[in-house]
This record gives structure tokens, C-alpha cells and sequence, in this order.
């Protein structure tokens, strides 16, 4: 019934099997892909027809992630999976980028990969799984795609690199880097680092890339037992009669245009050349026929034929005459400002403004039931700091749809979080809860980077006590054959026009996050240690504007949550909590203070107010301290005999005010001069036998003796 075929290979000690012609048979391709106890099914399919004048590659990658996969329930109402996680989105863009680039120029049909979880050990991560796994259910489709593409992971443990490593190796790591590739050369990386200097950075990568060449052959191997023969595709030819005329009337036009400077200027600039030319084209060529009626095929080819002029010129110029459109030279940063506390409220806030790209970051802190509730097939767990990037239609000009993160936005914001939490101190050094919030307010390119640097001058502007200020900056390429130029700071045109896109963060000691995209198959080592040198000393250019801005921690704002702290044995938190929470609660009510209580005796307060928290304090010590000898109490009659009276001094501990030690005029009836209810200081003068004695009548001696 089955026509399966499997192949099988070690990888970091551990087998990898990939099958196929057992499942998902309707696909133009699918793989099962198994690694360790991990087991993913990845699925291509094409639609029947390209799609005619369109200026991108209709491709969509999915990750889905069933939480029977972990032996998990899913979270809500109705207990079943629904919209991807965050994580999950942020790995479908993992897969996304280094397929991308690999589909031939002029391939227009829509492509729909799904990478889907069935199982997991907890051990072996399914993300760049899903790179080989979608990489190979290509590469034995009918799709034409100049694969294969391989991605592996690569940590850095006691100066040693590991090769896939598990989550638990992951935590001790110095670098969780993320690489993919060809046989031929790396494109994509993404890393979070613990300010790791650029020339183990590349190494890291280049032994990744060893791996990912491993693995690429396997995949060819796979291939010949079963790959299909590829569709052939007609690329759209250019219409000679719409490049004569464009080169004719508008060649040289369009050269000066682009070199308009300011991108608004720039913009209206290329856009009204545009809409004048083809105004000439068509009263030329179709004279004749209303514009409502005119055909659109022409008019799309007149376009991309318009925009890809655009891109030559601009490539050549930066290519060969190293000239930018803007003015810079290759190497140049974009006018820098960096400002805090612009705004009265928020904890922290920073404004930072690279040339037409500009950030408003505020940081705000919190308690611990502020941390962000992270549930995946992975565990569940809380986080303490986290970053949030927003980028509005009116930051660019535009109009358009206000409403939750797009893939976009979310990636964006987990470059920024990443490229800031290695500076994030403890939770023994800051107790808090810690929210960045990035508004782009104007964009004109390298807005993640602009997030992470005015994340940084929130976080010191709200006395958040990072080490360090951390800075990010974009590197580009263009790249005609052999010839290639490197660009520093690179605004919108240029990413949107080039081949890579090269983000790298760090403070002044090392490198924090990268991230590498590329539009080409890949790029070669010299092009990374060139990318990763101009970042550098561009880096430390930023730094030195940002520290004028703050180069400490400030004071923390008045209102700002304090915090106290304090350890209490293991076997008073149940007394400080009581009976369904009813001491806890009780404090609580009291004082409007937020309490949280760890399995380890960690208890701590948190309050607006500095005199509610330390009466908070007080309250809390009340239940969880132990009554000591000759310590002065404040104690409240709760019971009367016609020998003393019952106070309680602690919440729990009651003593005996005995008739005698109430005062030293003789007291023939106890409720003559006590009655329930009263509160006065009691001092303990014996403790035998779990008994304790009280006595108010020593302490008025002794403070008169005082007086």
C-alpha cells in the first residue's frame, strides 16, 4: 500500500531519519523528519498557475505545534489548539528565511509549506528541523528550488562549541545561534550571545556551516532515490517596447531622482517621474483607448520594469562609485540623537532618532504577577523581562490596519528583547518585573535596531541597574558577481533594494544578538568578517551618543513600586499564608500591598507607599517571628479570668497577664481596669513549658525608672 522511502544519518551523535511515501501522499512533497524522540512532518504544495505581474514571491510558511505532541493539554475553554504562539510564529520565520531566497528569479506560483509537530522529547528542538525537513519535501517535489538548505543550532560551552544543543545545555551556554545554508555558503543566522566577541562569532558560524554541509549532502542523497522531475516556468520577458522608452525619456531622470536627498522628497521624487512617464506611454501606444479600459498587463510590466531601473541604478552607484543615495559613504551612520525622560509618567522612557528613523521606548516596572506567562511544547514558564515593538502605518506616512502584532512586528520585538537580556540583571540584584515597550514613531529603516538602543536608554533612564548600555546597528550588501560593497546603518531603500540584511547588537564589550538575512544563496566568510568589523566600530560610535544621553542607572521614579524582602523559614510559610489564604489575604486588604511568597521562604513586598510598605513588613514579621524573652510587645486583650487576662502579642501566640503583673497598684478585679479588646505594650518575663507570661506592670516600672 506503501511505497516508503527512508534514509538515515548521525548528526552530533544522534540519528536523524527523514521518510517519505507513507503519509501526506497528496502533497507535491512531504517529509517525515525524526531526531531523537522529535518527530516533524513537513508538506509542500504549489498552486496550478503562476501569478502574472507580481513583483514578489507568493510564498508562506507555516509552523504548527500540537501540544499532544509533549503529552500536553492546550490552555483556554475549549482545550484545543488555535492561533500559533508567539514562539511558534518566531520559528516559522526561522524556516521562512533561508528557503526564500532559493526559488529561481521569476518563479511566481504560490507555494504553501507546513511544518507540523507530532512529537517532541524535550530534548531535541524542532526548529531548524523544520529547515531540513522543508528544504528536502522541496527538493523531491516538482517545485523548482536550488536547494538543498540545511539549518543546525551551535552553543558555546567552556570554550568548546556544541552542535545541537538540548535545551538543559542551552542554559549553561554562552551562545544560542541559530545557522542555515547551502553547500556553498551561510544565509541565514540568528544568535543571542553573552557579549561575545566578533571573531568567535564567525567561527561559531563557520562551524555550523561545516555541519549544515553534512547535512545538505544527506539531503542529495536523498533526492536521487526520490526526488520528481521540476515543472518547467516562463519567465516574463521585458516588452522592448516599454525598455526602449523608459531608457529613452526617463534613464537619466530617474538617475537624479533617486539621488533626491530625504526620503519623503526621494519618494515623491521617483513616484511623479514614474507617473509622468507612463502618462507619455500610454497617450503614445494607446492613444486611443479610455483609461478605465486600458489593459493591465502593459501597465504592471511598465512598472517593474520602472522599479527594477530604479534598484540598478541605485546598486550601481553604491557598487561602483560608492556613492549612496543619501550622501554617506559606505561606512557612514545616519545622524544620531538620544534623549530620556521625555515623557512624566512612565518609569523610563528614551527617544532615540537615527536619521528618519526614530524610537519611543518606556520601560515600565513591575511585580511579580506582572511577568509574562510563556506555555509551549517546550515547558511553561514565566518571564520576567520582556520587550514589545510596535510599528504604526503613520511612522512610515501611511494608512493602514491598527491591530494585534503581525509576524513582522513580533520578530522585530524578539530581536530587541534578545539583543537586551543579556544586560538584564538577576532577580536577586532587581526584583522586578521588567516591560519595554518600542513605538516606532518614523521609519526610514533599521527600526529593530533603533528599539534596541532606545530599550537601553529606558531601562537606565527607570533605574534598571544594567551593566552596560547595548546598541544595534543594520549592515547591508550589494553584490554583482565578484564585486561587492559592504554598508553601514542602512536606510529603508537600501535593505529593500539589496541582498542582505545584517543586524548586530552588543555593548562595548561583545556582541549580544545577530541576525543575517539575505535576498542571494548565500554570501561568503570574508563578507561576514567585514560586516561584523564595520558593526563593531560603528557599535562603539552609538555607545558614545547614548552615554552622553545616561551612562548610569538613575534613581528609581516615586512611583515606582518599592519592594522589601526578606527569608523566612520553609515552616512559617504556611503560617503566614493560613487557612485558604486568610492571613495573607488579610494583610493584603490591609495594606493594598502585593505579596508573593516562593517554595524557598522568599518573601516579597511591594508598594507604592514606603510607609504601607514597611507596615506591610511589620505585619508579615508578626506571623513568621518567634516570640523571644524579655522582648517588649503590642498585645490585645482577646480573654479575661479572675486571674489575668489572655493577650495575643504575635498573631497565634497568646500569653497570660497575670491579675499581679497588670499594674502596681493592687487590681482586686481583672475586668475593672482591662476589658476585651484593649491594646497596650506587654513585656515577656518568662517562657516555660510553651507558657508565656506577660507583664505590663514591670514595663511602666521601668519607663518610669527611664524617665
Amino acid at each position: 500500500m506503501f511505497d516508503e522511502k527512508t534514509l538515515e544519518m548521525e548528526l552530533a551523535g544522534r540519528s536523524l531519519k527523514v521518510s517519505t511515501g507513507k503519509i501526506a501522499r497528496q502533497s507535491c512533497g512531504a517529509i517525515m523528519i525524526q531526531y531523537g524522540d522529535t518527530v516533524l512532518l513537513s508538506t509542500v504544495n504549489r498552486s496550478k498557475e503562476a501569478r502574472k505581474g507580481v513583483d514578489f514571491f507568493p510564498l508562506t510558511v507555516d509552523y504548527i505545534e500540537k501540544f499532544y505532541a509533549a503529552g500536553k493539554f492546550p490552555g483556554g475553554f475549549n482545550k484545543r489548539e488555535s492561533r500559533p504562539s508567539t514562539d511558534a510564529t518566531l520559528i516559522a520565520r526561522l524556516i521562512d528565511r533561508p528557503i526564500r531566497p532559493m526559488f529561481p528569479e521569476g518563479f511566481t506560483y504560490d507555494v504553501h509549506i507546513v511544518n507540523t509537530v507530532f512529537s517532541f522529547d524535550e530534548k531535541n528542538t524542532p526548529d531548524y528541523l523544520g529547515i531540513i525537513a522543508s528544504s528536502l519535501a522541496l527538493s523531491i517535489s516538482d517545485i523548482p528550488f536550488l536547494g538543498p538548505v540545511a539549518g543546525v543550532v551551535v552553543g558555546y560551552i567552556d570554550g568548546e562549541f556544541v552542535l545541537n544543543p538540548t535545551p538543559e545545555q542551552l542554559e549553561k551556554s554562552l551562545l544560542d545561534l541559530s545557522v542555515a545554508g547551502t553547500k556553498e555558503a551561510v544565509n541565514m543566522v540568528e544568535a543571542g550571545a553573552k557579549e561575545l566577541d566578533e571573531e568567535t562569532m564567525l567561527k561559531a558560524i563557520l562551524f555550523a556551516h561545516e555541519n549544515i554541509k553534512k547535512v545538505c549532502a544527506f539531503q542529495e542523497e536523498f533526492v536521487k532515490i526520490c526526488g520528481k522531475e521540476k515543472i518547467t516556468f516562463e519567465k516574463e520577458e521585458v516588452d522592448p517596447m516599454i525598455s526602449s522608452f523608459i531608457e529613452e525619456h526617463g534613464h537619466e531622470r530617474l538617475q537624479q531622482a533617486v539621488l533626491t536627498l530625504g526620503k519623503k522628497n526621494r519618494e515623491e521624487a521617483v513616484d511623479s517621474l514614474e507617473e509622468e512617464l507612463l502618462e507619455a506611454f500610454v497617450a503614445k501606444h494607446y492613444p486611443e483607448i479610455p483609461e478605465e479600459e486600458l489593459p493591465e498587463e502593459p501597465i504592471l510590466a511598465f512598472k517593474k520594469y520602472y522599479h527594477d531601473l530604479m534598484k540598478t541604478l541605485v546598486r550601481e552607484a553604491i557598487l561602483y562609485k560608492k556613492h549612496r543615495v543619501d550622501g554617506r559613504s559606505t561606512t557612514e551612520i545616519r545622524p544620531l540623537d538620544a534623549q530620556i525622560n521625555v515623557l512624566p509618567i512612565p518609569h523610563g522612557s528614551a527617544l532615540f532618532t537615527r536619521g528618519e528613523t526614530q524610537s519611543l521606548a518606556t520601560a515600565t516596572l513591575g511585580t511579580k504577577e506582572d511577568e509574562q506567562l510563556v506555555d509551549n511544547l517546550e515547558k511553561e514558564y514565566y518571564k520576567k523581562f520582556y520587550l514589545h515593538y510596535n510599528f504604526p502605518p503613520y511612522s512610515v506616512g501611511e494608512t493602514g490596519r491598527m491591530g494585534a502584532p503581525g509576524r513582522r512586528e513580533l520578530g522585530h520585538g524578539s530581536l530587541a528583547e534578545r539583543a537586551l537580556r543579556y544586560v538584564i540583571p538577576t532577580e536577586e540584584e532587581f526584583p522586578y518585573t521588567i516591560r519595554v515597550v518600542s513605538d516606532i514613531t518614523e521609519s526610514n529603516g533599521s527600526s529593530s535596531q533603533a528599539s534596541i538602543c532606545g530599550g537601553s536608554l529606558a531601562l537606565m533612564s527607570a533605574g534598571v541597574p544594567i551593566k552596560e548600555h547595548v546598541a544595534g546597528i543594520a549592515m547591508g550588501l550589494i553584490k554583482e558577481g565578484e564585486e561587492f560593497t559592504v554598508l553601514t546603518d542602512i536606510m529603508g531603500l537600501e535593505d529593500h533594494l539589496g541582498d542582505m540584511d545584517f543586524k548586530v547588537a552588543g555593548t562595548k564589550s561583545g556582541i549580544t544578538a545577530l541576525q543575517m538575512d539575505i535576498k542571494i544563496t548565500g554570501i561568503t566568510e570574508e563578507i561576514m568578517r567585514i560586516a561584523l568589523s564595520q558593526a563593531h566600530v560603528a557599535r562603539q560610535q552609538i555607545l558614545e551618543v547614548m552615554n552622553a544621553a545616561i551612562s548610569s542607572p538613575a534613581d528609581l521614579k516615586p512611583n515606582v513600586p518599592r519592594i522589601q524582602q526578606i527569608m523566612i523559614p520553609k515552616d512559617k510559610i504556611a503560617i503566614l499564608i493560613g487557612p485558604a489564604g486568610k492571613n495573607i489575604k488579610g494583610i493584603i486588604e490591609e495594606t493594598g500591598s502585593t505579596i508573593d511568597i516562593t517554595d524557598d521562604g522568599k518573601v516579597s513586598i511591594f508598594s507604592k507607599d514606603a510607609d504601607i510598605l514597611e507596615h506591610t513588613l511589620r505585619l508579615v514579621n508578626n506571623y513568621v517571628k518567634d516570640v523571644e524573652l524579655n522582648e517588649v510587645y503590642e498585645g490585645k486583650v482577646v480573654g479575661i479570668q479572675k486571674f489575668g487576662a489572655f493577650m495575643e502579642i504575635l498573631p497565634g501566640k497568646e500569653g497570660l497577664l497575670h491579675i499581679s503583673e497588670i499594674s502596681k497598684e493592687r487590681v482586686s478585679n481583672v475586668e475593672d481596669v482591662l476589658k476585651i479588646g484593649d491594646v497596650f505594650k506587654v513585656k515577656v518575663i518568662s517562657m516555660e513549658n510553651g507558657k508565656i507570661a506577660l507583664s505590663k506592670k514591670k514595663l511602666d516600672v521601668e519607663y518610669k525608672v527611664a524617665e
